[in-house]
């Protein structure tokens, strides 16, 4: 006697497993040359333009890693693209305020990063850190320490601001709450 063979999909038939399925399927290689890994990360062949190549995620980062958005542009001309840019994406700043967001996750200002980059410090850095590295750099580079040396004395300036920066922000995000 024949029993029927019990099916997988408990009554539902869209509950089936997705290993199911006996067809091929196909994967994409990535586009660098003698590479055989899949290739599932999409890159732009060029600004504005829909075409792209798919990479590994090797090559991919290699790839990105030297895309500047702004090449080809004046100063002028990538001051107004980055100006559209902010305007375009204005209102998605506005949902800062709920205070989920932490810091090293796009809540810091490209000021406040180039702040960051001349203390030596990484993008999540908290305010202590910040003090810390402000007060050791201040020491080192100090003109009275260092007199007549116009290299420390400019470095000093250059922490002194960064410092400025980084404090009237934290301030700003106390403010908010």
């Amino acid at each position: 006697m024949n029993r029927p063979r019990r099916s997988i999909d408990w009554g539902f038939p869209r509950w089936r497993g997705y290993a199911g399925a006996r067809e091929t399927t196909t994967v994409r290689l990535c586009d660098r040359h003698g590479c055989d890994e899949p290739g599932d990360c999409p890159a732009p062949k060029a600004p504005n333009n829909p075409d792209r190549w798919y990479f590994c995620q090797r090559h991919a980062a290699e790839y990105n890693r030297k895309w500047d958005y702004f090449e080809g542009l004046d100063k002028e001309e990538a001051e107004a693209r980055a100006r559209t840019e902010r305007q375009a994406s204005a209102g998605y700043t506005e949902a800062s305020h709920y205070g989920w967001a932490g810091s090293g996750d796009g809540s810091r200002s490209s000021d406040e990063m180039r702040a960051l980059e001349v203390l030596g410090l990484e993008a999540d850095a908290d305010f202590e850190a910040i003090k810390k590295a402000w007060r050791a750099k201040a020491k080192e580079v100090h003109p009275d320490v260092n007199p007549g040396d116009e290299e420390a004395a400019k470095q000093f300036h250059a922490c002194s601001l960064a410092y400025e920066v980084l404090r009237q922000a934290e301030e700003r995000r106390q403010w908010r709450g």
